[in-house]
């Protein structure tokens, strides 16, 4: 069997008052008007999952307007041990709660026992040429969905990254920045060595299959961590260099009003693995496809490594590929083994899917089964 939604069910999300879904373990695709609701419902299912969601939005905006009751997004999820119900919803500071199986769960990341998420929408097409802080956001999401602790590590490091700066600024006490800093540099090296060791794994498969691939293959490296380009292997070493490197550099992190060096300040480059060029350089259909490349690439890593394939989420993915791209992404999904959520406004565009996969109408916040 494979791992699917069964059920899913939003109030108070977005443009959906209440909306409600039953499905089999096919591949689901939404289609409707702009503006109708297609995108929110993908988000609603990316809060499934540790962080804020394909949109990155504060929880209090996902709040539909109109209504004093509180979004939730409850989903019940099949698994081979069972069917599992998992919600999410608000809380009144303005975070959210998960409960699993009609109790309270202890954590956010306990979700993840039971499905991972990985998704592609439109914002994401102009990745690989845009700032390096969208290809941080980018990696780290695939390192949390191998590592579902990570979101939080990166959460906690920017803010004890904001206060750090704060105490720059006015000067604060010496000793308060020195425990400051150990604390970055222990969220620093576990972020990074999340990153590193994930990516090592992920190029490692991505060249077993780079000869039949049917998207682009990437080439992927991070910038070095330290201006002299050495970079301890271990964590207790690497905490120590973090930590000596921002006492170093308290008065140009001063002057400049931000840290110049740490996780914060690197990024990730993509080389387009077949032609030898960096992937900015690409055309817009080759971006396209080398990033559906590296998404599929990174859910067969998801599957190796957790036992759990994850559900994909797939915003407008068609619209820009030609007819034998889109073939090789339907092929590809079914490879996989997992439920996909693809959104378009045509559905000629999913023809080629057939009786694999089931259909539904989006319309201002209702959901109708074709």
């Amino acid at each position: 069997m494979i791992r699917h939604l069964s059920r899913l069910r939003l109030t108070a999300f977005r443009n959906y008052a209440a909306a409600a879904l039953d499905l089999d373990q096919r591949h689901v695709v939404l289609t409707g008007p702009n503006g109708a609701g297609k995108t929110n419902l993908l988000e609603a299912i990316s809060l499934l999952s540790p962080g804020r969601g394909l949109r990155r939005a504060s929880f209090d905006t996902v709040q539909a307007q109109g209504t004093d009751i509180g979004w939730a997004v409850a989903a019940t999820v099949e698994t081979d041990d069972g069917p599992a119900d998992i919600g999410t919803g608000a809380l009144p500071d303005g975070g959210r709660r998960v409960r699993i199986n009609g109790a309270n769960a202890r954590s956010i990341e306990a979700m993840s026992d039971y499905l991972r998420v990985l998704w592609l929408t439109p914002a994401m097409d102009g990745l690989f040429s845009g700032p390096a802080g969208d290809r941080r956001r980018f990696l780290d999401r695939l390192v949390t969905t191998l590592i579902p602790s990570h979101s939080a590590a990166v959460s906690d490091y920017d803010k004890a990254l904001r206060q750090r700066n704060r105490l720059l600024e006015d000067h604060g006490d010496a000793a308060w920045l020195s425990a400051i800093e150990a604390q970055l540099a222990e969220l620093g090296a576990s972020i990074h060595l999340a990153r590193t060791d994930s990516l090592s794994h992920l190029q490692a498969l991505i060249g077993q299959s780079l000869d039949d691939a049917s998207f682009p293959a990437a080439q992927l490296a991070l910038t070095p961590l330290f201006e002299d380009g050495a970079e301890p292997a271990s964590s207790t070493a690497l905490e120590a260099a973090l930590a000596d490197a921002w006492r170093a550099s308290r008065g140009r992190d001063r002057a400049a009003g931000r840290a110049l060096v740490g996780p914060h300040r690197v990024d990730l480059e993509v080389t387009y693995a077949q032609k030898g060029m960096p992937a900015a350089l690409g055309s817009t259909g080759e971006q396209k496809a080398l990033l559906i490349g590296l998404i599929l690439a990174h859910a067969r890593l998801v599957k190796l490594r957790t036992a759990i394939t994850p559900f994909l989420l797939l915003d407008e993915i068609a619209a820009h590929l030609d007819p034998d791209r889109r073939r090789a992404l339907f092929a590809a999904l079914d490879g996989l083994g997992t439920q996909c959520f693809l959104t378009g406004t045509d559905r000629v565009l999913f023809e080629a899917l057939g009786d694999r996969a089931q259909t539904i109408t989006v319309r201002d916040g209702r959901l109708q089964h074709d």
